[in-house]
């Protein structure tokens, strides 16, 4: 980038306050901004020039890394060609083609893909179609949904009502009725710096009977959780927990559903969570890597069972009241046609699972590092943990993401935690450089 380029970026610099930001400390930035004007492949370029090897694909969602050119190709072209279509009793081939893409790599019995916008509104979809189902094969009762500690759903009533972070809880009210959570599997004690899944944990799989116990399972439709927990601090499912969990749905009949937005799309090291661990859900829930976050798109994965189920009624009628203005939006589907294009074409699923070693040896070089009481990883997805500031949560890892971010990377924190999760497309040299960047903030906190 030109000096004169800087130059009018910084003069074309718009007013800062008037966008309510996310999930971000407004004041705080307005003061200090950290502007992205543009990007490719591996990096980030903010808006004074500085080049900056994004650690984290944008929001865990750049798996193919930024703007590649298939997939803003495929974008151009669909815009030129039909830029909307009303998915209400209207279809489009584009979208009915990514359904069938979706259900080829999908787990065996997962047959069916209902678009949304986002992860959220999958989520809320996704518990909707839990409820409905009972409800159609006339065990209405079953309206109890349960959740985990520490879980992250997005930011829908549904979604916050079956997650456990408290602090996207607390100020809401009181959520969904009948929700109830399991414990989650996070323990530094038993489990600090596992290498792959930990071995201890799965019998917390087995709280579910407990809460089965106690509220008889005729009252309850759905569990959900995350086969890797992205937004609490990649926290892995313990050997044999996720199998515990779906052996006991199955025991009495309550759908299993795994919310994949983070994990899916090569992340673990195969195409979904899913399949990496074995274990088939009934409602798998996506967004995220589904365009590689090129375009706001989720969906919901269904197996045929609960498909065919809706499937009731007078021909005409239709069977599931629940939708969006803008699902399978054709732009959408077109960047996450092209964004399967890439992944199987480019192999990159494969190269998730074949740079996890590299990956986590150089996360585990951090053992020993100032403050650091954990490392966490599998594929391309981990995290490390950092010892609070007695009387100052997250301040310690804000820190470390503030000085990566001045010396040309960007990371992730969540809590205490540093969280990685880089485009598939990371070089051996880039993970190094990744690495050292937290190295070197660790040592100047």
């Amino acid at each position: 980038m030109t000096d004169n380029t800087v130059r009018q970026l910084n003069k074309d610099m718009p007013d800062l306050e008037s966008y309510w930001m996310p999930f971000t400390g407004n004041r705080y930035f307005k003061q200090n901004p950290r502007m992205i004007s543009r990007a490719k492949g591996m990096y980030c370029y903010s808006s004074d020039g500085q080049k900056l090897l994004d650690a984290v694909a944008g929001l865990w969602c750049c798996n193919a890394g930024h703007c590649h050119p298939k997939i803003v190709e495929a974008i151009k072209e669909q815009a030129e060609v039909l830029d909307y279509a009303m998915a209400f009793q209207l279809g489009h081939p584009t979208v009915f083609e990514l359904a069938n893409r979706l259900t080829d790599i999908a787990p065996e019995g997962i047959d069916y893909a209902f678009f949304v916008n986002s992860g959220s509104e999958a989520v809320d979809t996704a518990l909707k179609m839990a409820l409905a189902y009972h409800r159609i094969r006339g065990e209405g009762a079953r309206t109890r949904l349960i959740g985990r500690e520490k879980g992250y759903h997005g930011v829908g009533f549904g979604g916050i009502s079956v997650g456990g972070l408290s602090p996207n809880r607390k100020m809401f009210g009181a959520m969904l009725p009948g929700v109830d959570h399991l414990p989650h599997t996070h323990n530094v004690e038993k489990n600090a710096y596992s290498r792959g899944l930990p071995a201890w944990g799965a019998h917390l799989a087995d709280e579910l009977e407990n809460i089965v116990a106690l509220h008889d399972p005729s009252t309850i439709a759905a569990v959900i959780v995350e086969p890797v927990a992205g937004s609490a601090g990649v926290i892995l499912p313990p050997e044999g927990y996720l199998k515990r969990l779906r052996d006991i749905c199955d025991k009495h009949g309550i759908l299993l559903i795994f919310d994949e937005v983070i994990c899916g799309f090569g992340r673990t090291g195969d195409s979904f969570g899913a399949t990496r661990f074995g274990v088939t859900p009934d409602l798998m829930t996506l967004a995220k890597g589904l365009t590689s976050g090129a375009v706001p798109m989720g969906a919901v994965m269904a197996s045929k069972d609960i498909y065919d189920t809706f499937m009731t009624g007078p021909e005409g009628a239709i069977e599931f009241f629940h939708g969006y203005t803008y699902s399978g939006h054709p732009l959408a589907a077109a960047a996450a046609c092209a964004a399967m294009d890439v992944y199987l074409g480019e192999g990159l699923f494969d190269r998730a699972r074949d740079m996890e070693d590299k990956f986590a040896d150089a996360l585990f070089s951090l053992r020993g590092e100032p403050h650091v009481i954990d490392v966490r990883c599998l594929g391309l997805i981990g995290a490390v943990e950092l010892e609070g500031l007695e009387g100052q949560p997250t301040a310690r890892a804000m820190s470390v993401f503030r000085e990566c971010f001045d010396n040309g990377v960007i990371i992730r924190t969540t809590g205490d935690t540093l969280a990685f999760s880089p485009p598939l497309v990371i070089s051996d040299s880039e993970i190094e450089t990744m690495v050292e960047s937290v190295r070197t903030a660790l040592r100047a906190l």
